[in-house]
């Protein structure tokens, strides 16, 4: 019976009471990283969608002046013809055509000037976004951090890793807050631009 007892397992020390906490946190902190990996993705393809959109403003808006340049030409090789036109109605033609290109290049200008408040606001919304995404990116990596020392913590038994992980984490949770209900009321999002008197479109 004795030797029974000598031959028997030690038990098992039992784990540390911070330990437990570790595994908690960690779950916690895994949980702060998913959502802000969530929102930051979110803002990435907002920032993504609102530079193409911009660049397709943009390029509507070269369109439409070298419609105008086109027209301004126009405008003056007719006026040239008019002055050296010597019957009346050589005159009315060439003034009729004068007109209406000066018509054209006055509509241009106000359709380029509506164009250009859209690219302006496509490429504020997207430098806002941007910035936005990038304090969701800060979070994902302090909270990172700080689930690897947790992990670390954990494994070697070391409870100033877990400590410096936590630090760590509260950075991470700081920025997440920050990015989320904060941000929005700090830097307000650019405003959309109204157009009422929009001239209709030309072809």
């Amino acid at each position: 019976m004795t030797d029974a007892k000598k031959d028997a397992p030690a038990p098992a020390p039992a784990p540390d009471a911070w330990t437990k906490w570790v595994a908690l946190s960690t779950t916690l902190l895994a949980v702060c990283a998913a959502f802000a990996t969530l929102k930051g993705g979110s803002f990435s393809t907002k920032t993504q969608l609102a530079t193409v959109s911009a660049s397709n403003k943009w390029a509507y808006y070269q369109a439409k002046s070298l419609k105008e340049t086109a027209r301004d030409t126009e405008s003056t090789i007719i006026k040239t013809i008019e002055a050296s036109a010597t019957s009346p109605e050589a005159k009315a033609i060439a003034r009729k055509a004068i007109d209406k290109a000066d018509e054209e290049i006055k509509r241009y200008k106000g359709e380029k000037a509506e164009i250009m408040k859209d690219a302006q606001f496509l490429d504020s919304e997207a430098a806002y976004s941007q910035a936005r995404g990038g304090n969701f990116g800060l979070a994902i990596m302090f909270l990172q951090i700080a689930i690897m020392l947790s992990a670390i913590a954990a494994l070697m038994k070391k409870k100033s890793f877990w400590i410096v992980g936590l630090c760590a984490g509260a950075i991470g949770v700081g920025y997440l807050t920050y990015a989320w209900p904060l941000y929005e009321k700090l830097n307000p999002p650019p405003a959309a631009p109204s157009h009422p008197d929009a001239p209709k479109a030309a072809k």
